[in-house]
């Protein structure tokens, strides 16, 4: 086994494109070992779900593709990031606000704590962003 593994797939930034995003996710994820059926399964869907609709509605048409991109270290951790040519980087929403959307990061960052991982963003080279997101990996990869 190697000690990192790789999966990357870039789309159009449009709506249709946050379910091929996930579609990916969970095709890869199931590869390395992690069926589909499972809490973490869908935690980690529901995580790239969010990251995938902030690069289509937040980026203004300004980034015409994101990326996202899914690395396994020696069994141990998964970095999952999505990145987008815009160079707003995401905003916590005043707690006073009340909003029917800008919720997503809120919701990503609950449900990486609640996994014992973390979110982080890092800029490009180009000037835009990837909102990576480390969570523990606890299934044994087959292969």
């Amino acid at each position: 086994m190697a000690d990192q593994q790789e999966a990357r797939v870039t789309l159009p930034s449009e709506p249709v494109s946050v379910s091929a995003a996930r579609r990916h996710v969970a095709r890869v994820l199931a590869g390395w070992g992690l069926p589909g059926d499972t809490e973490a399964a869908d935690t980690i869907r529901l995580i790239v779900s969010e990251l995938a609709t902030n690069a289509v509605q937040h980026t203004f048409g300004q980034s015409p593709t994101f990326t996202v991109d899914l690395r396994l270290e020696r069994e141990e951790q998964l970095h999952l990031g999505v990145t987008d040519s815009h160079p707003r980087w995401p905003q916590r929403p005043s707690a006073a606000v009340q909003q029917d959307n800008g919720r997503g990061m809120v919701i990503i960052r609950c449900l990486a704590k609640e996994c014992g991982g973390r979110l982080t963003v890092t800029p490009t080279a180009e000037g835009g962003k990837t909102v990576w997101i480390a969570l523990p990996w606890t299934v044994p990869v087959q292969g």
